[in-house]
């Protein structure tokens, strides 16, 4: 491991020495100045783990050296030292930004525990900076994979709107990726550092949704014995994504129109009224213009929440996107499992695309972890699929008779390129990019298939 680096100051000659030898002797990697000037010029020289210096110095002082750490080498912790200590200088020294502050004559493990001190919290702050960088990666748009024309199309809309406050509605059948786009929408916005907040509507009663949401105070209803800070509070200054948001009974809606206007909110059996800073993201599964029309959705509520319109595809309206999906959870469940399967059989992969997949995106991933799990070679064939996923598609394995499976499977490639052809305008460089195979493999499907000329006929 790398020794960690100090910058020394002090302008007493002789105690500089003196513990610049003590701490060379310890293992750290050390430099020394004698001045603030010198100290400067090092600084803007070298990046150092820690800057240790004496208050008091001939052309400044160390308080000098430690603002210059914060604006402009944040990460070099600053340890101030001094032989005139008292409360008053000590606060000063933390209210400037020191770490720690120490008095002299200085004792040697106290020293040491203060540099280690220093040390440890720079490691945690370095753990969480990579821990911040893994979750923006696994949520934020990074994370969501398609090249379909739609999906291109919402990224667009999600950079457009992720940094204003406009309430963003999500809708799509179960499983498309309303949570991943929400936490999209949330990492890409200037309150990605603060709260985000999640509920799921549809998986609580009323009285307890409300509780959840809005909070509540000590003795509001049987069992609440201390007051509950609600998810609105919680996400105050972030987001709050609210699930399943038709399943809100008409009482709810209403509870939720005021707040949505006004971001105001009273706690279940308070009187006090909270008002909070929150960007809502809503989502939903189900057509809420059919549910106004039906009196199950309130019209003013609707036209509220119905600012932005984030429609998902469903995963059968994008199968050019299959295969970058399936390789991508193939990585992640290999690098989770330390698995080693290099890929899919073209077998296989057709009759992925060839699939329904009314679970949508998150079926894909559960089919995908099975296979690589429970499968025995090195790349995913038809028999690591599930039998629905082979049976309930276009193609029928007990139909097949005294066809090869590729000869059973011909029918089914041959709509899945014709599609992404014209999704594509018959663009074979776009089309072949998108379905994940090179040009030559392309053209020589197309030529099989009888897809080489652009006639009506073709269909």
């Amino acid at each position: 491991m790398k020794a960690a680096s100090i910058l020394l100051v002090d302008d007493d000659r002789q105690v500089l020495h003196s513990m610049a030898d003590w701490l060379r002797d310890q293992g750290y990697e050390l430099d020394t100045a004698s001045s603030r000037a010198d100290a400067i010029t090092s600084l803007r020289r070298k990046t150092y783990d820690i800057a240790l210096a004496d208050i008091r110095l001939g052309d400044g002082d160390g308080f000098d050296i430690l603002g210059h750490c914060r604006q402009h080498c944040p990460a070099t912790s600053g340890i101030l030292i001094t032989g005139y200590g008292s409360v008053d200088s000590a606060v000063e020294a933390i209210r400037a930004g020191a770490f720690d502050y120490l008095t002299k004559p200085l004792i040697d493990d106290e020293l040491e525990m203060a540099i280690q001190r220093a040390l440890n919290q720079r490691r945690v702050i370095e753990e969480n900076k990579n821990l911040k960088a893994q979750l923006d990666l696994r949520f934020g748009m990074e994370n969501i994979v398609g090249h379909d024309h739609r999906m291109l199309r919402i990224y667009d809309m999600i950079d457009s709107v992720a940094d204003t406050r406009a309430t963003v509605l999500i809708s799509g059948e179960s499983g498309t990726g309303k949570s991943m786009i929400a936490r999209a929408i949330h990492r890409r916005s200037s309150r990605r550092d603060k709260p985000f907040v999640e509920v799921a509507c549809g998986a609580l009663p009323e009285t307890l949704l409300e509780s959840e949401l809005f909070g509540h105070v000590a003795g509001a209803f049987t069992g609440a014995t201390s007051e509950k800070l609600g998810k609105f509070k919680q996400s105050d200054e972030g987001t709050i994504f609210l699930d399943e948001i038709g399943t809100a009974s008409p009482g709810m809606q209403v509870k939720l129109l005021r707040v949505l206007q006004e971001l105001a909110f009273e706690q279940v059996g308070g009187t006090k009224t909270f008002t909070v800073d929150t960007r809502v993201i809503l989502a939903t599964n189900e057509d809420l213009g059919t549910l106004v029309s039906q009196g199950r959705f309130r019209q003013d509520l609707y036209y509220r929440v119905n600012v932005i319109n984030i429609e998902l595809p469903s995963l059968r309206e994008r199968i050019s996107d299959i295969p970058l999906l399936a390789n991508h959870f193939l990585g992640r469940v290999c690098d989770e499992t330390g698995k080693r399967v290099a890929g899919f059989t073209e077998a296989a992969m057709t009759a992925l695309q060839a699939y329904r997949w009314s679970g949508n995106v998150r079926e894909l991933q559960n089919v995908i972890e099975r296979a690589v799990l429970l499968g025995k070679s090195d790349r995913i064939g038809t028999e690591d699929l599930p039998g629905s996923v082979l049976a309930a598609g276009p193609v029928h394995i007990e139909s097949v008779g005294n066809r090869t499976l590729k000869q059973a499977l011909s029918s089914p490639e041959r709509q899945i390129i014709l599609d992404v052809l014209e999704a594509h305008h018959w663009n074979r460089h776009a089309t072949a990019e998108a379905l994940g195979i090179n040009r030559t493999t392309l053209y020589k499907k197309m030529k099989r298939l009888g897809l080489d000329d652009r006639t009506p006929a073709m269909r």
